[in-house]
């Protein structure tokens, strides 16, 4: 009998199934009755916690401590370099982090960046990855991570979407040595995963059409997609990306490439484009969406309504997951997630309607 996660697989590498995989991340589904229940209906699972690597940076000295601000928790976390030290403020919340400050801060900091970039050694960290798998059962799939695009790293995490806008202007040549040092680092991130047993791994994402444009997309994204496709592609992974911004501007660039999946791609009302308009965009890539978060929050007809009207828009290739990446208020996502549930129960594998 096949498993969820085969289910997944399947559908991944572009293979009809008898049913659409609905997929949640590890952390948006505690476990409780539902879970068990939605598991059982053959929901699967997807684990993003066990990377089949690991990163260190054995010349800069970093300390972590939490202290409390006006009755909230934060964690301030200092990276001391022959450079400088910088540091970060972030807030834990539930299952995410709220970044209150991130390592940039002036132009005195490219130094201590840079070197910090330099300093990464990436170790192959295969073990941990095979025995959670063994453990796991079949309704749980395990995704590697190759980390954040060169220049995503840089507008994500070390700067922010502010700071790295004015810096792209102010100070474009020192985010490009930052840039190179990080890609160096990626190649040999794209070796070791490469060599590991993961099946299927995204490479960044978070991509803002509106941030990056589409002509600095082609030109610092798209090479490091086709880079990373073409070694891991030679050991049969998978490779996709988690675009979950507008899309529309970036669409023909996106299936120029040579990923695998488009993965948390939003559909409209929440973002510029329909799943249908992403099928006919990427009609030889699986498109792996996440449930619009605006819905709910909306009555629960209207989730199951939806639900089904994405399956239509998603046509007869198969190439189809529907997931879900984002949170789901607490009070709403055991009967949200049924309803999904419900509207593919109500339909054929390859997302028409039964008879």
């Amino acid at each position: 009998m096949q498993t969820p996660a085969e289910n997944v697989m399947k559908v991944l590498t572009g293979k009809i199934t008898d049913t659409v995989p609905f997929t949640v991340y590890e952390r948006k589904i505690p476990q409780c009755k539902t879970e068990r229940e939605l598991r059982n209906r053959g929901m699967c699972i997807v684990n993003r916690q066990y990377n089949p690597y690991i990163t260190c940076m054995p010349n800069v000295k970093q300390e972590s401590r939490t202290y409390m601000e006006n009755g909230t928790s934060l964690v301030r976390t200092e990276y001391t370099t022959p450079y400088g030290t910088l540091h970060t403020i972030d807030e834990p919340k539930e299952f995410t982090t709220w970044h209150h400050k991130r390592l940039f801060t002036c132009k005195e900091d490219y130094r201590a960046l840079l070197f910090m970039a330099q300093d990464t050694i990436i170790k192959p960290e295969y073990e941990r990855l095979l025995t959670q798998e063994a453990y796991g059962g079949g309704d749980i799939i395990y995704r590697g991570s190759l980390g954040s695009e060169p220049l995503q790293q840089l507008v994500s995490s070390w700067m922010g979407v502010e700071k790295f806008s004015y810096e792209w202007m102010d100070n474009r040549d020192e985010i490009l040595k930052l840039y190179e040092a990080i890609r160096e680092k990626k190649r040999e991130i794209y070796r070791v995963v490469a060599e590991s047993p993961v099946r299927h791994v995204n490479y960044g994402g978070n991509v803002i059409a509106s941030v990056i444009g589409l002509e600095d997309f082609r030109r610092y994204n798209v090479p490091n997609y086709e880079e990373a496709c073409d070694v891991l592609h030679r050991c049969g992974k998978l490779v996709g990306v988690h675009f979950d911004d507008n899309c529309r501007l970036l669409k023909d660039a996106i299936a120029g490439t040579a990923l695998d999946y488009i993965e948390a791609f939003t559909p409209a009302p929440d973002t510029d484009m329909t799943v249908a308009e992403a099928r006919t965009a990427w009609p030889e890539k699986t498109l792996w969406i996440n449930f619009p978060s605006s819905v709910h929050i909306a009555p629960l007809e209207t989730v199951y309504n939806t639900a089904r009207d994405l399956l239509k828009e998603a046509g007869n290739t198969g190439r189809f997951i529907m997931g879900i990446t984002e949170d789901v208020p607490a009070w709403r996502w055991q009967k949200n997630y049924l309803a999904i549930m419900d509207a593919i129960d109500d339909h054929g594998g390859t997302g028409r309607l039964k008879s």
